[in-house]
């Protein structure tokens, strides 16, 4: 295995670590997101990241390739200073050949920030670019505690949403409704929430739709009351009106040939910079400006 070659062969390994004399963790912390970054002499960094709305994450990442792309392992060991204590496999990961070439999921991450609290040092260990020498690239628990107290601190105090899941938003309506559920106003408040936090955010579009039911001159009114019913409810949750741009679509932009799908209002951020479209897509499934 090649866990065994990498444990077992260490003078043919290329290992890189912080060492006691110069571990260090650094806490990055914003209502968007929470990381804990973590130098490695002669290799890169190793990144524990917490996005608001989302779990948490980890990355290894190099300027340098210098693992293979495949099939490597990851592992919770002793240091040195402790023998005798057996490696615990936490199991495969995926090396890629970008710049972040490990990243690895909650459960993976969580197991690793254990580890570390339990004074071990998870490891990852692949084949190095050019031959079959493992490379071996562990992390130091030394001064992590601190840090990750913070970390939990500022967990606590993320957003609900982070911007990637609620730039595009979907309100749906019963036919000829212009009700908001109550899973609708959660969704709404989230958007609120992140867009009072964000200062970058420059537009809301609120677009109406209808279904093709009925005369265009009676769904475009009804799109135009779903537009508003949505833009109301944003203002009321303290939006400011200079951010919205409020349009009735009427039954001219359909996703889909199921009527249910295409009764709905959409909500899209712009932040600055981004592109400004405002012409409607008629992409299946969306019905989103740009």
């Amino acid at each position: 295995m090649l866990l065994s070659a990498g444990l077992g062969s260490q003078t043919l390994a290329s290992s890189y670590g912080a060492g006691i004399e110069n571990s260090q963790w650094y806490l990055s912390e914003s209502v968007f997101e929470c990381s804990l970054v973590h130098d490695v002499p002669g290799y890169g960094r190793a990144v524990f990241s917490h996005r608001a709305g989302e779990s948490l994450t980890f990355f290894l990442e190099s300027e340098t390739p210098m693992m293979r792309p495949g099939r490597g392992q990851l592992v919770v060991e002793a240091p040195s200073w402790r023998p005798g204590i057996a490696p615990r496999p936490i199991g495969a990961v995926t090396v890629s050949d970008s710049r972040r070439a490990i990243t690895v999921g909650n459960r993976e991450a969580t197991l690793m920030a254990q580890g570390l609290l339990q004074g071990m040092r998870p490891t990852m260990t692949r084949a190095a670019w050019y031959d079959d020498r493992p490379v071996r690239v562990h992390l130091s628990n030394v001064n992590f505690s601190g840090p990750y107290s913070g970390y939990r601190e500022c967990v606590s105090g993320l957003l609900p949403v982070n911007y990637d899941q609620i730039r595009r938003s979907r309100v749906p309506f019963a036919s000829g409704s212009t009700s908001l559920s109550d899973a609708d106003r959660q969704l709404l408040d989230n958007i609120v929430t992140y867009v009072m936090a964000d200062s970058t955010v420059e537009r809301v579009f609120v677009d109406g739709h209808s279904d093709s039911v009925g005369s265009r001159i009676d769904n475009r009114a009804l799109s135009e009351e779903r537009a508003n019913v949505v833009a109301d409810y944003l203002r009321s949750r303290g939006m400011h009106e200079d951010l919205l741009i409020v349009r009735a679509q009427g039954d001219q932009f359909p996703v889909s040939r199921r009527h249910a799908d295409n009764r709905r209002t959409t909500i899209r951020l712009q932040r600055q910079g981004e592109r400004s479209d405002l012409q409607q897509a008629n992409g299946p499934g969306t019905g989103f400006s740009g």
